[in-house]
């Protein structure tokens, strides 16, 4: 999941364009255009896998981005 937002982020055009700047294990931070920051986490869940994004000027990016990725599995209903 982070490899698709890094690659999403880089693939945008001029103002819009923010690449790594720093990774951990289920988190990543891009940097764009005028150093604003993007902030990325990934956790794997039953299920699928949860990701939250936060920026300040990005934020119409990020929305994107986050409604790029495909929804989450339905929960098995137990009777």
């Amino acid at each position: 999941m982070l490899t698709s937002a890094r690659e999403f982020f880089s693939r945008q055009s001029g103002i819009y364009a923010a690449f790594l700047e720093k990774q951990g294990p289920n988190w990543m931070s891009l940097r764009g255009q005028g150093g604003e920051e993007i902030a990325i986490a990934a956790t794997e869940e039953p299920g699928g896998t949860m990701v939250s994004a936060s920026s300040y000027m990005f934020d119409a990016q990020v929305a994107h981005f986050l409604t790029s990725l495909p929804p989450a599995a339905e929960p098995a209903v137990v009777s």
